[in-house]
């Protein structure tokens, strides 16, 4: 299986040969193999392997804005606009190729929602709750987690 690096700044990398000749690389040049850029190519070309690093309920910050929130939806890779994807500075634009979190989100002033690839979110490790007024609503809090509420049909 060929391994590929996606880098968000210089597109994909390949390299030929085993997935462990990625790994290898990686380690030799300070990479973690295990991070979203890492994906295994076969066939036509075709993603495989893609999974998410974080999970519904999950709080997270973003590492450039000042700003976190819980995760209550996730796609397997960038579904908003292109318009949307364009408006983003160029400088700091994410590849659409990686999975994207809506969050339920909030800064110093404000709550809302927001959409952002996984290569801009770290955990966090605060321990404060989160204050957005819908988390009561997709959550439960259950010793310091949000706990995905099921909602039955009526």
């Amino acid at each position: 299986m060929l391994a590929a690096l996606r880098d968000p700044i210089h597109g994909i990398v390949l390299l030929g040969g085993r997935e462990t000749d990625f790994v290898t690389w990686a380690a030799n040049h300070g990479i973690d193999a295990e991070m979203p850029y890492l994906c295994r190519l076969g066939g036509e070309g075709a993603v495989q392997d893609r999974n998410a690093k974080f999970s519904l309920g999950d709080v997270v910050c973003h590492r450039l804005y000042p700003f976190r929130g819980v995760i209550f939806d996730v796609d397997p890779e960038f579904a908003n606009s292109e318009e949307w994807w364009l408006s983003i500075p160029e400088a700091v634009r994410p590849i659409k190729e990686q999975p994207y979190y809506h969050l339920l989100a909030e800064n110093e002033e404000a709550t809302y929602e927001a959409y952002v690839s996984e290569q801009n979110l770290l955990t966090d490790e605060s321990g404060v709750p989160c204050r957005h007024p819908l988390v009561d609503e997709y959550f439960e809090s259950c010793d310091g987690q949000y706990v995905p509420r099921s909602h039955t049909a009526n």
